[in-house]
Order: structure tokens, then C-alpha cells, then sequence
């Protein structure tokens, strides 16, 4: 069956409905994913520290994104020939466990080893996850659909920090650790509600585990990996150092900085949800990277001395949010654009392992500064960095931009493919 077949069968029987039971069911499942694992986020770096593992708090986001980078080959091939959904249900798999044993792993190196096995969770469902969402919805409103989607694992991360600091504060890490594992059990149930969407189904060999070397990455996805991989090092630099911005600001739940720039994520979702459908995926990510830039800049003027530094930090917090809030769904679309229905989970795969790289990337290098640069300085230069990257990403966009307006060229998607098929110009 020829790929623009499939398209063709897929939305004339009933495909091209957006809001169907099926897509509903995957944000209710995202949404609690999202929450399992960014819930312990905000209290893991003083945690860590109270094991006596402080020179190792870089390492807590570090590792996470190191096998879940490492994981992302091996699940964008799972998902192209087993299914979506077995490869969903892994990753929620991977945080029930994870969620359950952190308070059994006492010691510093028992914590970093279930680290790093507990990246294997978002190293597996996003990547299924965003192509059984291009799977179920017409290519002209992948945009649309990749924002109502983020919208609800949005709130999970931006809810989940919250209750996360509450219950640590009220009851223990105990019980926040196994709440998110609960959150996490609650996902699997919801995915096994889930039709798969992969026609051409293998049952599961270990030897689908052996990669051929064009399957590790995918070219077609790689505007997408260079601007993602650029964008999401201010990511891991925020998941590293903004519990001790929110400290030294005596600002108490540490996961109020998240929770601020989740809600502005999500209206701009909510708003604009459909703009890059309308206008473009790369004019609307320049703009969510002229705005990265900007909070970066922002985060620089929290010093606890200045009398504003309150409001420089949640400025930034909320354009933090409103970059990602355009930045996410409109950079999933981007790539389900460029990609082959067939190889389209190493496609995601592609872009994803560029985010967990830069996650894990801005992680080490904000670790490192924090532990050897004086004072405030570490903290500084680590947002200096990421805004000097961002604007790497910009440049690299208007380029991008150029060279398409200059060649005519542009890759076809199954939007294009469908307007052939329909002898559309």
C-alpha cells in the first residue's frame, strides 16, 4: 500500500475528525504522564543534597535525558513496526516503577542509577505519542492538534510541580513519590483503551533491538533536530538551577516558577493553537525564539539584592512559557511535515532525541557553573548561554527561511499529497 494510499483510506474512513474518543483518551493519558514525572522535579536537587549527592545535582536531569536520548532510535523503530500503543504503555511502564522504588534507593548512587533507568519513559511515549497524533488527524491541522494535545500535558507539568512541593511539604517524599507512581498507573489504564493506528503490525523480537545505521536518525527530520537542540539547553538549565533562584527570591514552593510559565504556555495554546497552520511552522518558530531569548535575558536581572527581582522572575517565567507554548506543537508539526508516513516514529524519535540532548546538555553545563563559579555568577552565565543559543536557533531560521524563498523548494507533506490525489492544484 503506497503511502498516499493509506492517507486516503485513513481520512475517508472517518480519519478526518480532530476531537475523536481516541484522541481524547491520549491527553487524558499525557496528562497524567506529564504530571508522574515533573511532579519530583522541583524537590529532587535539595533531596539529592540531603543524601549528601549535592556536587551531583546536574546529574538528576543529565541522566534522565541521557537514556531517554539513548532510548530514542530503538523506540521511533518500535513504533514503525509494532505499534504505537505497546510503545506508550512501556513509558508509563518505566514511571509506575520508577515512581515506586525511589524511596527503597536511599543511597546517592541508588538514586542516579534509577535516574537514569527512569529516562527510559520519556524516551519511549512522546515518540509514539506524537505519531499516533499524525496518525489520527488530517495533516492541515496537525498544528491545531499538537497544541490541544500539549495543552493537557501542559497542565500536567505545570500541576504537577505544585502538588509535587505540597505533598513533600505536608506529608513526605515518600508519598509524593508514590503519587506519582499512581498518576503513572492511571496512564496505563487509559492507553489500553487505546485502537492502535499502525496498519503493518510485527509481533515484538529482540532482534527489531538491532539498529542499521540510517535508523538511528532520520535526515529529513534534521531543521527540526537543529533548532530543538538549540531551544531546549535553556530547558535543562531551568530544571537545574531554578529551585535555588526560587530559594534565594524566598519564594517557598519551588514549583511555582514551573506552574507560571505552564498556565502561560498554556493560553498561548489555547489562543494560537492554530497559527502555524495558518502562517507557517518556521515564521511561527522564530518568534518563539526571539521570546526564549528574551525570558533568558530576563532570569539574568533576579538578583535577590534588586527590589525587582520578583518581577523580572516572573516576567520571564511567563514568556518562558508563551516561547514554549508556541515552540512545542508547532515543531511536532514541523516534523510530521517533513517526514515519511513509514519511518514517521524515527522521525520523532529524531526530533526528540535533540530535545533530551539539549535537556541533558544544559543540565551538566548549568550543574558545572553552579558548583564552580562565585555566587549568583554560575546561575548568570548559565542564562546567558541559553539566550546566546537561542539566538543561534534564530539565525539559523531566517537562513532557513531564505534558502527555501530562494530555491522554491518546499518538502512535500500529506496535505500536499492529498490536493494531488484530489487533483487539486
Amino acid at each position: 500500500m503506497s503511502i498516499t494510499r493509506s492517507i486516503v483510506d485513513r481520512q475517508t474512513s472517518g480519519g478526518t475528525s480532530l476531537y475523536s474518543l481516541s484522541f481524547w483518551l491520549l491527553c487524558a493519558s499525557n496528562f497524567l504522564f506529564s504530571a508522574s514525572f515533573q511532579m519530583m522535579i522541583p524537590e529532587l536537587p535539595d533531596y539529592l543534597t540531603k543524601l549528601g549527592g549535592r556536587e551531583y545535582v546536574g546529574l538528576i536531569i543529565a541522566l534522565f535525558t541521557f537514556t531517554a536520548g539513548v532510548s530514542r532510535p530503538f523506540s521511533g523503530k518500535i513504533t514503525d513496526t509494532v505499534g504505537r500503543v505497546p510503545v506508550m504503555a512501556f513509558g508509563s511502564i518505566v514511571c509506575f516503577f520508577c515512581g515506586f522504588l525511589y524511596p527503597y534507593l536511599i543511597t546517592v548512587w541508588g538514586f542516579l542509577a534509577l535516574r537514569l533507568i527512569h529516562g527510559f519513559s520519556t524516551g519511549t511515549k512522546p515518540t509514539a505519542t506524537s505519531a499516533y497524533v499524525a496518525d489520527v488527524v488530517p495533516a492541515n491541522r496537525r498544528g491545531e492538534a499538537m497544541g490541544t494535545l500539549g495543552l493537557f500535558t501542559a497542565i500536567g507539568m505545570s500541576l504537577g510541580p505544585a502538588i509535587g512541593s505540597w505533598l513533600a511539604d505536608d506529608y513526605s517524599m515518600n508519598v509524593m513519590f508514590w503519587t506519582s507512581s499512581a498518576f503513572a498507573l492511571l496512564s496505563i489504564l487509559i492507553l489500553l483503551q487505546l485502537p492502535e493506528t499502525l496498519v503493518t503490525k510485527q509481533p515484538f523480537r529482540f532482534r527489531l533491538l538491532r539498529l542499521k545505521k540510517e535508523e538511528i536518525f532520520d535526515k529529513q527530520a534534521l531543521p527540526p533536530f537543529i533548532v530543538l537542540l538549540l531551544q531546549s539547553f535553556s530547558s535543562g538549565v531551568i530544571l537545574t538551577v531554578i529551585s535555588t533562584v526560587s530559594s534565594s527570591l524566598g519564594i517557598a514552593n519551588k514549583g511555582l516558577f514551573f506552574t507560571v510559565y505552564t498556565i502561560a504556555s498554556l493560553g498561548v495554546r489555547l489562543l494560537f493553537s492554530k497559527t502555524s497552520d495558518r502562517y507557517g511552522r518556521v515564521p511561527i518558530l522564530f518568534i518563539s525564539t526571539v521570546v526564549l531569548a528574551f525570558s533568558m535575558v530576563l532570569l539574568t536581572l533576579t538578583d535577590p539584592l534588586d527590589s525587582h527581582a520578583l518581577i523580572w522572575f516572573w516576567t520571564a517565567a511567563i514568556f518562558y512559557g508563551m516561547s514554549w507554548g508556541m515552540n512545542s506543537p508547532t515543531i511536532q508539526a514541523w516534523t510530521a511535515d517533513l517526514s515519511d508516513e513509514k519511518t514517521r516514529g524515527r522521525a520523532m524519535a529524531t526530533m526528540y532525541i535533540a530535545l533530551e540532548a539539549g535537556i541533558g546538555l544544559g543540565a551538566v553545563v548549568s550543574g558545572w557553573l553552579l558548583n564552580h563559579l562565585v555566587g549568583e555568577a554560575g546561575i548568570d552565565a548559565s542564562f546567558i548561554v541559553s539566550g546566546g543559543l537561542a539566538l543561534v536557533a534564530v539565525l539559523y531560521l531566517g537562513w532557513f527561511w531564505r534558502q527555501r524563498q530562494k530555491t522554491g523548494h518546499r518538502p512535500m507533506s500529506e496535505a500536499d499529497e492529498m490536493a494531488l490525489v484530489d487533483g487539486e492544484p
